[in-house]
């Protein structure tokens, strides 16, 4: 499988391990259109991959992903045709991410935020330093939590938990998520990078058809939940995108002012 194609994404093979790494360092990996569209492809041509054994996902530099590119995001805002091609690529990554059989490895170094924060929750293994932060914060910029956020922190922390931070934006760092379930382990910087080969070198070792199929099962449950969660949450999402709060939202932090919103 060639990978050269790819350029908001670099892949880099090692073996039968293949580590993906958003690769934006200058914007915190902040999501672009580039790197969206090339998110709802890459673990389709993943599974394809018959060398690839092990997938770990990463950030270039010192974040994981800051989430949606604002400039990105206001430039949709008033582009309904444009927003629905973005609602059908956070569906395929959703939807690709669950189907991968192959284990998933997320190496979070720093931020993880928006869909950032969905990208590594959606993986079988989550190791983040102490300090690194999660945080789904679309409600702060006027929108549902429609990539991903809905569906995951509820089945990981529990429903009471899931709302404080979904329903608040607030940030949870690395060593209170790993505390409460939210995440694998928060290890300390100089040792994330042995405790991700380590885990990795112990599924390539492993029972290969035995651990994909189990991984298969755990996520049938989770797959039947997403049919219906993650096509209302981006349906809502398509709608909050229209709204003067969205608006206002983008306008304030483009001049990092904090939003005044007006709930309409």
């Amino acid at each position: 499988m060639d990978y050269d194609g790819y350029q908001g994404l670099q892949v880099e093979r090692s073996g039968r391990v293949l580590t993906v790494t958003l690769n934006r360092p200058e914007a915190l990996n902040a999501i672009d259109a580039t790197l969206h569209e090339e998110l709802s492809r890459v673990f389709t041509d993943i599974d394809r991959d018959d060398e690839a054994g092990v997938v770990v996902l990463t950030g270039a530099g010192k974040a994981f992903c800051a989430g949606g590119d604002l400039k990105w995001m206001a430039n949709l805002h008033g582009q309904p045709a444009a927003f629905s091609e973005v609602m059908r690529n956070d569906r395929r990554i959703q939807t690709s991410l669950l189907d991968l059989e192959k284990p998933i490895i997320a190496r979070v170094p720093g931020p993880a935020i928006g869909l950032g924060a969905s990208l590594a929750l959606f993986c079988d293994f989550v190791y983040a330093t102490p300090r690194a932060s999660f945080a789904d914060p679309h409600v702060s910029v006027g929108l549902v939590a429609g990539d991903g956020g809905a569906l995951i922190w509820p089945q990981l922390i529990g429903y009471a938990r899931a709302r404080r931070y979904l329903l608040t934006g607030d940030a949870i760092r690395g060593k209170e998520a790993a505390e409460i379930g939210l995440i694998t382990e928060a290890v300390e910087p100089e040792d994330l990078d042995a405790t991700v080969d380590a885990m990795a070198q112990r599924m390539l070792t492993g029972a290969t058809h035995a651990i994909r199929l189990t991984k298969s099962a755990i996520n049938s449950g989770l797959k039947q939940l997403a049919t219906s969660v993650i096509d209302k949450a981006a349906g809502f999402e398509f709608i909050s995108q229209t709204m003067e709060d969205h608006r206002i939202a983008l306008e304030a932090f483009a001049a990092k002012e904090e939003p005044k919103f007006i709930g309409r």
